[in-house]
């Protein structure tokens, strides 16, 4: 009966061991809250700053999720039809030691030997979208987690280059829309709304161009209508950060952001590298007629072709859209899927329901292992809007966040992430481990039951 007991208390330890969680049995996840400088705009105006070194987890860290979304002096989530969320990006870069970079410095004059950026794996060229996160209206609704055992690995020390430090931008580009005449061409940044005629640098604007980033830059101002009044707000930019202290456990995350505007061509001479690429970030959309809309139902639909610059695992992708869109999805040549992210619009006016708006964009967590990647494999990138209204300043981009290896077979079930069958099989285990116990509760009862009774002393011995 002892090694009976002994037996199951040791199926009972081994099922909870496979029961824990993978992160509860590895390692901490830290978190951190943070605010951004403050930002005051009054009805129409735009802010698109870029803060440098931002507070900002320090040491060499595994990055597991970054959220953000803007909240007004008193700390409270900001409708986007006040205060609309063009986007917010962060980037990482290395200053020299000593340099003190304005925290509102102008990031076009940021050259030479003393600042060097710490971009993203790419695809674009050097200079465009170098981000590591970055989001708009959708902010609220896509949360972003990086699964165990991976994290994105910054502040490496043998990666910083001698003499330098590693430091992170925060650019946030906000636009105030209460009492403007028209929402639409506000949040599209229409140059007409603002009445532009030249860029940030007062270079006239080039021919045709009707609006986007170039026409809404900071201290512009969205025309109001007539004697509408309304008092200045202070905001600021909330971001939360999770991380994990990097170890060699710990496998590294790269990367990826894909642009529809990618003029890249494949010729003899490709190699896949950034250099090659052209990303504009942002395009027209021009308005349908009657047999555009008989033809293709009045989408626009854009597709490009690239060759990939790495060999890995695609875990995690999500699309970034604007008013207008109806979907992004990236195909293998053969037509196969890999990933759809569609946009849902608000319908209302609370905080992260905002009527008109794209509140959300569907996410790929994919397992790891499932979407394998060769350098050099051509896939199909696409970005859907809806042509029945011109759109100007859209945007087209693809997140993607790559494994180059993946973890080593694990002696518990969540090696299996956590699919139904593993479940399945808990169920199972534990169903049996319940059964045993009955069974071992009966027999104890029996056994007691039917025991022989004895006396306080021996009984006598008779002849």
């Amino acid at each position: 009966m002892e090694s009976y007991n002994q037996g199951w208390l040791l199926l009972v330890v081994i099922l909870v061991t496979l029961s824990l969680p993978y992160s509860q049995a590895e390692r901490e996840i830290k978190t951190a809250v943070f605010r951004s400088h403050k930002f005051v705009l009054g009805p129409g105006e735009v802010e698109n700053k870029f803060y440098y070194n931002i507070d900002f987890p320090r040491g060499h860290i595994g990055l597991k999720s970054f959220n953000a979304e803007v909240i007004d002096a008193a700390g409270n989530p900001v409708p986007l039809l006040e205060t609309y969320l063009h986007h917010w990006v962060v980037a990482r870069y290395h200053v020299r030691k000593g340099i003190k970079i304005p925290a509102f410095a102008d990031h076009a004059k940021l050259t030479g030997s003393n600042f060097i950026s710490g971009r993203n794996k790419g695809i674009c060229q050097s200079t465009v979208l170098p981000q590591y996160f970055g989001l708009g209206s959708e902010s609220r609704n896509v949360v972003m987690h990086i699964p165990d055992p991976y994290g994105i690995p910054v502040g490496n020390p043998a990666e910083i280059p001698a003499g330098f430090e590693e430091q992170w931008m925060l650019n946030i580009h906000a636009i105030d829309t209460r009492g403007v005449e028209d929402t639409l061409g506000c949040i599209e940044c229409r140059c007409d709304t603002y009445n532009v005629t030249v860029n940030q640098h007062g270079k006239p604007l080039r021919p045709g161009y009707k609006g986007g980033v170039s026409c809404c830059y900071n201290g512009t101002r969205c025309k109001v209508k007539q004697g509408f009044q309304g008092a200045t707000r202070t905001f600021y930019l909330r971001y939360i950060v999770k991380w994990i202290d990097m170890d060699s456990s710990v496998l590294p995350v790269q990367v990826y952001i894909l642009d529809i505007t990618d003029t890249w061509k494949r010729t003899g001479n490709s190699t896949g590298i950034n250099s090659e690429h052209h990303c504009k970030m942002e395009y027209e959309i021009e308005p349908c007629d009657a047999t555009g809309l008989a033809n293709d139902g009045c989408i626009d639909n854009k597709r490009i072709s690239l060759d990939m610059p790495f060999q890995g695992y695609i875990i995690y992708a999500v699309a970034h859209q604007h008013p207008g869109g109806t979907g992004s999805a990236l195909y293998r040549e053969d037509g196969q899927l890999l990933c759809s992210s569609t946009p849902r619009y608000g319908k209302g006016d609370e905080p992260g329901d905002e009527v008109g708006s794209i509140v959300e964009m569907t996410t790929c967590y994919i397992q790891p292992g499932t979407i394998e990647i060769t350098k050099g494999e051509t896939v199909i990138f696409e970005s859907n809007y809806s042509r029945i209204s011109s759109h100007s300043g859209v945007m087209g981009l693809f997140y993607m966040l790559v494994v180059d290896r993946l973890p080593k077979p694990r002696h518990n079930l969540h090696g299996f992430v956590g699919t139904q069958e593993t479940i399945t099989m808990l169920a199972i285990l534990w169903a049996v481990v319940a059964m045993i116990s009955v069974v071992a509760a009966i027999t104890v009862a029996m056994r007691y039951r039917f025991k022989p009774e004895r006396g306080d002393g021996y009984e006598a011995i008779r002849r």
